[in-house]
């Protein structure tokens, strides 16, 4: 299962990702893997947090061997997926966080959107 997490600096993406490892069972901090690109844990099911923001698209992904994260059959959650879209999975899950005018945020979540997004 990959979620393919969208949205500014600062929306909460790392948030809405520690709560979902919660929900795993992962009692590890999880924290936003932008220097190191990927972090590993274990809980009900294998976890990986993976942040994009530092690659500079699909290529860099598939060098770091992408199939090894998003064939594994664990959990992904992916910042900045946006910048790796030719990579991803059609049926990922797009999770896409904004800031309103007022200062609450807006979660839209379309599952399998990737699939549509491409035809």
């Amino acid at each position: 299962m990959v979620f393919a997490f969208r949205g500014g600096l600062g929306v909460g993406k790392t948030c809405f990702i520690q709560g979902l490892a919660e929900g795993l069972g992962i009692t590890d901090t999880v924290n936003s893997p932008t220097y190191t690109i990927a972090n590993e844990y274990e809980g009900r099911l294998k976890f990986f947090h993976i942040d994009a923001y530092r690659l500079n698209g699909a290529a860099d992904f598939e060098m770091m061997d992408a199939a090894y994260f998003l064939d594994s059959g664990a959990v992904c959650a992916i910042e900045w997926s946006e910048n790796i879209n030719e990579a991803l999975p059609a049926n990922c899950s797009i999770i896409t966080i904004s800031i309103l005018d007022d200062g609450s945020r807006q979660i839209q979540i379309a599952a399998g959107a990737l699939e549509s997004e491409l035809s």
